[in-house]
């Protein structure tokens, strides 16, 4: 009963463009053996997510767009290291990367979302000051704060400023 139940929400898409399997895929989870599968209420944040953001940013570049890190569960979360209070682990967030294919660059997302869409935060990850890493997103279906920040390395912590650019 439980593994036809995981296979039948593993299968489903979350938006036109994107799947939920791609946002529970993680190569730390597979490693480890942890079991990424989230529960009703993330998956309707999931799907919040991606018809308010992902699928927005996939039918304005008419590109593919990678997702380096979706849905964790909070011990997925604890393994890569992730913020207590990462909103990934409610499904409320994204960590898009359109490097992944070359279609279109983090900057150019980055900035779609900033201008164009409803967010609670929008992250520079790391980069340049020409191309983050990768851009994170949150989405809160009740209230977006419309926070933008950057976030860098000092003395080896992660380190997030208010984005001026």
């Amino acid at each position: 009963m439980v593994a036809g139940y995981i296979k039948k929400i593993i299968d489903m898409n979350l938006s036109k463009n994107l799947s939920l399997q791609e946002v529970i895929k993680s190569q730390t989870a597979i490693q480890k053996g942890i079991k990424n599968i989230p529960n009703e209420e993330q998956i309707q944040n999931l799907i919040y997510i991606a018809e308010n953001v992902f699928q927005p940013l996939r039918e304005h570049f008419d590109a593919p767009i990678g997702i380096s890190s979706g849905f964790r569960c909070k011990r997925l979360n604890d393994a890569v290291g992730g913020s207590k209070t990462s909103d990934h682990m409610e499904g409320r967030a994204l960590d898009i990367d359109g490097d992944i294919y070359g279609g279109v660059t983090n900057k150019e997302i980055f900035d779609f979302i900033k201008k164009e869409l409803k967010f609670d935060q929008l992250i520079w990850e790391f980069g340049t000051d020409k191309n983050p890493d990768w851009v994170h997103v949150s989405y809160n279906k009740d209230k977006n704060r419309n926070q933008v920040l950057k976030a860098f390395k000092s003395k080896g912590r992660t380190v997030y400023t208010n984005y001026n650019g």
